[in-house]
């Protein structure tokens, strides 16, 4: 059984190098609105696709307020191989022993990956993926089922969204966050 954090819930602090190696410290961040993402693995076409999307707006929410956080359940060397190359204005976290995953509730969920793969919306996220140029990539050693979570964290440290996925195409919308860096 995963613990899951609820709306309303203290963001479990933490302190984790970044890609590049600098200390991260979530409560460093107080004062500021956090969006904490927890993608699967760094060669994954649908985690690309969606940091890509972060990049995209991401001038605009740290304007507003909003900082961004990346974490990906792979080694250092994979997130620089695959999710690196895009060069995010953010940090990106590397945590290959799925410690923030487990601080946070972040599930394994055999289920929820065979749903994804059976859903017939899912080819649509792939062909956009491939569209972007990121290919179904299989990377050694990562756990394939993790599923992704999205967490919008206020100014005081406080969880305003514990957005868990119910399939591995499942996130917050982007006007959900876009609303949130405005407020």
């Amino acid at each position: 059984m995963t613990d899951y954090l609820s709306n309303g819930s203290p963001a479990p602090d933490f302190t984790f190098p970044d890609m590049d190696g600098n200390p991260l410290r979530l409560s460093d961040l107080r004062g500021r609105k956090v969006l904490l993402a927890f993608f699967r693995n760094a060669a994954c076409a649908l985690c690309n696709l969606r940091v890509r999307q972060f990049i995209r707006r991401f001038d605009e929410w740290r304007a507003q307020g909003l900082e961004v956080i990346a974490v990906f359940e792979s080694a250092d060397e994979s997130v620089s191989r695959y999710v690196g190359r895009q060069e995010a204005p953010f940090p990106i976290v590397s945590d290959p022993q799925a410690e923030l995953y487990g601080l946070y509730g972040v599930e394994v969920s055999e289920e929820k990956t065979q749903a994804t793969i059976a859903d017939p919306g899912t080819q649509a996220y792939v062909a956009e993926a491939a569209r972007e140029g990121f290919a179904l990539t299989t990377e050694e050693g990562s756990n394939f089922n993790r599923i992704p979570a999205e967490f919008l964290i206020d100014e005081d440290g406080i969880v305003q969204v514990a957005h868990y996925g119910e399939k591995i195409t499942d996130h917050l919308p982007l006007e959900a966050i876009d609303r949130f860096a405005a407020r």
